[in-house]
C-alpha cells in the first residue's frame, strides 16, 4: 500500500514539474513574442525604406510574406510529425501535426487575405487565377480537409493514422507553391530572388530586406509559442476525456 503511494507521489511530482516547465516556457515565448513583434513593427514601419511605386502600401508586403514563411513551416512540422507518429504511434506526436496544421490554416488564411489587398494597390485587381494563388487556394483546401477527417466521428487513432497520411501528401503542394512562379509563365507575382523563367530576380533594398528578416524571426517565435499553447490545451482535453472516460466506466460496474 505505502509502496503504491509513493509511486502515484512520484508520478504526480513528474507530472507537476512537467506542467511548470511548460508554463515557464509559455511565459517566455509569449515575452519573447511581444517583445520581437513590437521591433519588428518598428523596421517596418519606421526603418525599411518606402516603395517608390506603391509607398506604404507595399508595407503590406512585411506582413504577407512572414505569413507565408509560417504556413509553409507549419505544414512541414505537420508533415515532419505525422512521419514519426506513423513510425512510433506515440499520440504526443499526433497532437503536434494536428496543431501545427492549425496554426498553419490560420497563416494561410492571413496569406490568402493580405495578398489581395496588397494585389489590389500592385495590380489594380482583387485576384486573379495565376499559379502561385491557385495552388495555394489548393493548399487551403488540402488542409482543411484534414482538419475535417480530426473532426469525425471514431476512434481517435484511426483518424489520426487517416490525417497523418492526408498530411504527408499534402505537403507535396508547398513545394509547388514555392515554385509555381519559377515553373510558369507569369506577369503579376514578381520574383524577388534569383532569376525565373518569366523574369528577372528583382532583388529588395538592403533596409527592407533587414526588415523582413525581423519580421520573418518575430512571426516564427510567434509560431512556437502558438505550437507551445496549442499543445498544452489538446493535452488537457486529452487528460479530461481520459478522467470523462473513467468515470463512465465506474458508473457502468
Amino acid at each position: 500500500m505505502s509502496m503504491n503511494l509513493e509511486r502515484e507521489k512520484a508520478v504526480l511530482t513528474g507530472t507537476q514539474l512537467s506542467e511548470v516547465k511548460s508554463t515557464n516556457l509559455s511565459k517566455i515565448l509569449f515575452g519573447a513574442t511581444v517583445i520581437s513583434m513590437l521591433i519588428s513593427l518598428y523596421f517596418i514601419f519606421i526603418f525599411a525604406a518606402e516603395e517608390t511605386t506603391m509607398h506604404a502600401a507595399q508595407k503590406i508586403f512585411y506582413f504577407h510574406v512572414s505569413s507565408a514563411w509560417l504556413a509553409f513551416m507549419a505544414f512541414f512540422v505537420t508533415f515532419v510529425f505525422s512521419i514519426l507518429f506513423l513510425i512510433k504511434r506515440k499520440r504526443i506526436f499526433d497532437t503536434y501535426a494536428y496543431v501545427s496544421a492549425e496554426i498553419g490554416i490560420v497563416f494561410t488564411i492571413i496569406v490568402l487575405t493580405t495578398g489581395p489587398i496588397w494585389a489590389k494597390s500592385a495590380w489594380n485587381t482583387w485576384w486573379v487565377w495565376e499559379p502561385r494563388l491557385i495552388t495555394t487556394l489548393i493548399l487551403f483546401f488540402i488542409y482543411i480537409a484534414y482538419i475535417m477527417i480530426r473532426q469525425m466521428d471514431g476512434v481517435w487513432d484511426k483518424k489520426a493514422r487517416l490525417s497523418s497520411v492526408f498530411g504527408i501528401i499534402g505537403f507535396a503542394d508547398v513545394p509547388i507553391v514555392f515554385f509555381a512562379i519559377r515553373w510558369w509563365q507569369t506577369k503579376f507575382h514578381p520574383i524577388v530572388f534569383g532569376d525565373g523563367p518569366s523574369q528577372q530576380g528583382g532583388g529588395i533594398e538592403s533596409s527592407m530586406l533587414v526588415a523582413l528578416l525581423v519580421t520573418i524571426t518575430a512571426f516564427t517565435i510567434l509560431y512556437a509559442y502558438l505550437l507551445n499553447k496549442g499543445v498544452s490545451f489538446e493535452n488537457m482535453k486529452i487528460k479530461v476525456d481520459r478522467y470523462k472516460e473513467k468515470l463512465r466506466e465506474e458508473l457502468e460496474k
